[in-house]
């Protein structure tokens, strides 16, 4: 996608200065919106850092991400004890989004064959592919979803009001996004979209990064508090709701974002279209009920506790917004049923929950 008219992904590879090594580059998302910043990762300890602190978030990215990590650790050891702890460590990491666990285990089987001297050149290869990979998913996911947009539009002849939750656009990916990239097929082909924007607290990505590369790329959009989503359902001004995911069940179960949930059951209440966006990599097809397989990651109390923001001389601080000694309790994600799901938007095309398991696999 376009930054500042330049060309970027979220994550790309480098040659180390002088030396026959590589690192890796990743936009640093901590930083969005108020700053654009590229950081680069030379360890499997950086890259695990990168996950875990959420430089690098979305589950297709993080899925990327591991794959990368796992060849910066080759580089520092193409053993098999190595490969195997990396391995390890690297799915610990973030434990919810399948994506991460998907390319780890994709990344052994390539490596694991091989002797030590190939195993780091593979390692770059493969990881390479499965950002080529995703890339391409990902444009297949936004066909699919304008298909899904275009006749609403045909219709009512109006803009077409489309609700989004947490982060699933190009930064959650390597490029194009999951639930954001029917959105950018649609301004491209010239079909008026406007995006609500719920701020997804308490790590607000979606006012700090679907609603900034909404932006770079110029389409309408207005973010709103996660509470109002359900008023402006009632108001008939969403027309269709899209959110991405970090695990979805073979029976169609969607895990995402905390509050995707209550997202899910207002539109229902609506009768409003509610469209899950993901990859085939994201579907975890050895798991079939959602709310008791899926473990929920639980993160700092501190998220919750403590907003960060821009001064008004431009100095960006953090503030404590919790009285003194008051318990916290910050679940990640969510699980919403599939009996709410309208359809998963895939990249082999659009599936009602219950026919998800005629898709190819």
């Amino acid at each position: 996608m376009i930054v500042n008219d330049q060309q970027y992904r979220t994550i790309w590879p480098n040659e180390a200065l002088g030396t026959n090594a590589k690192t890796v580059s990743v936009i640093d998302q901590t930083k969005l919106p108020h700053f654009f910043e590229v950081t680069q990762i030379d360890s499997l300890q950086q890259m695990i850092s990168a996950i875990k602190t959420m430089q690098v978030r979305g589950a297709p990215l993080i899925g990327a991400a591991a794959a990368y990590g796992v060849a910066l650790a080759m580089q520092q050891d193409a053993g098999d004890n190595h490969l195997q702890d990396a391995a390890t460590k690297l799915i610990q990491s973030r434990p919810t989004a399948v994506n991460l666990r998907w390319a780890v285990q994709r990344m052994l089987k390539v490596l694991l064959p091989l002797t030590e001297s190939s195993r780091i050149q593979a390692a770059w290869n493969e990881a390479a592919i499965i950002c080529d990979e995703d890339v391409l998913l990902n444009q297949a996911i936004g066909q699919h979803g304008l298909s899904l947009i275009k006749p609403l539009y045909t219709k009512q002849s109006r803009t077409i009001n489309i609700l989004t939750h947490c982060n699933a656009g190009w930064l959650a990916t390597v490029d194009y996004g999951t639930a954001l990239a029917p959105v950018y097929a649609a301004h491209n082909a010239g079909i008026a979209v406007r995006v609500w924007v719920g701020e997804t607290r308490p790590r607000n990505q979606g006012a700090s990064l679907t609603a900034w590369e909404l932006a770079q790329h110029g389409v309408p959009h207005t973010v709103i508090s996660d509470n109002a989503g359900g008023h402006i359902m009632q108001q008939g001004e969403v027309d269709m709701v899209i959110v991405g995911a970090d695990r979805v069940t073979g029976t169609g179960d969607v895990c995402n974002k905390i509050g995707t949930y209550l997202k899910a059951l207002a539109a229902f209440d609506h009768a409003i279209p509610f469209y899950a966006a993901v990859p085939s990599p994201t579907i975890d097809w050895g798991i079939t009920d959602g709310l008791k397989e899926i473990e929920i990651e639980e993160r700092d109390a501190r998220e919750v506790a403590w907003m960060s923001g821009r001064l008004a001389n431009g100095e960006i601080a953090e503030v404590n917004i919790l009285p003194a000694g008051t318990k916290v309790a910050n679940p990640a994600f969510d699980v919403t049923p599939a009996r709410l799901i309208t359809g998963i938007i895939t990249e082999h095309g659009v599936y009602a929950p219950h026919q998800l398991n005629t898709m190819q696999r």
